[in-house]
């Protein structure tokens, strides 16, 4: 009798299983880092940044993952050179248009967080072209962060309870964690349970701070560029190993 081995992927899709892992949040990091290592402008780094997250997508896809949030340009990136914004705003705007198709075809639901106001009209337009054609996948929820700070976050949620409290639609008594969550960007996901962190550095960078709570943290040495399906699988393994307490015990 031929027994039948479980290939990578099945582990790793049991893992999920097993662990009730529904949300991971990741940081992409070291672009710049992983050219300089190679002598290669920036724009490389960006550039090879696109297939890492290709790749992640789809072994997210293969093992299950139902919801992935990556921080793709944060309301602190505007500082760097002019040039390099550029070409990063140019950059997401051809990726999500030449790549939206396929991502509908593999049931992806594509969603942008984030303040989209100063982003130009152009990029606005491709980014409402591509939730609005898939926005009834159920195979993976891909938020994107673009423009995002989670600071913001929550001071735009904090305004909105506000001006509903000023109205009358809303008594204060009922102001609680569940209604702040409902007035941020991520309203109707899970908290990410697990957060990775690629490049090695050691902080959270003004990311999902509300919903961050109690999720588990996964800091990889690994530039963005190198990531892909085996570091999401080691990542994924460490998480099954952590027993989470939610500050119980």
């Amino acid at each position: 009798m031929t027994i039948k081995l479980a290939s990578p992927i099945e582990k790793i899709k049991d893992l999920v299983k097993n662990t009730n892992i529904k949300h991971i949040a990741i940081i992409m990091d070291g672009n710049r880092r992983w050219a300089g290592s190679k002598n290669l402008p920036s724009i490389a780094g960006h550039n090879e940044g696109v297939k890492a997250l290709k790749k992640t997508v789809q072994a997210a896809i293969d093992f299950g993952i139902k919801h992935l949030t990556v921080y793709a340009f944060s309301t602190e990136n505007w500082g760097r050179k002019k040039e390099e914004v550029d070409f990063l705003m140019f950059l997401i705007k051809e990726t999500i248009k030449n790549e939206m198709d396929e991502l509908n075809e593999k049931g992806v639901k594509i969603k942008i967080i984030g303040d989209l106001k100063p982003l130009n009209n152009d990029l606005k337009g491709i980014l409402s072209d591509a939730e609005n054609l898939t926005a009834n996948n159920k195979v993976l929820n891909l938020q994107i962060a673009i423009n995002y700070g989670s600071r913001n976050e929550i001071i735009n949620a904090v305004k909105n309870i506000v001006s509903a409290a000023k109205l009358g639609d809303l008594n204060l008594e009922n102001i609680n964690e569940e209604l702040i969550s409902s007035h941020l960007y991520t309203s109707n996901l899970p908290d990410p349970d697990l957060l990775i962190r690629t490049g090695g550095e050691q902080r959270i960078s003004n990311y999902l701070l509300w919903q961050l709570a109690y999720t588990e943290l996964y800091i990889t040495e690994a530039f963005w560029p190198e990531f892909g399906e085996n570091e999401l699988a080691k990542a994924v393994t460490e998480f099954s190993a952590r027993q989470r307490r939610f500050g119980k015990d």
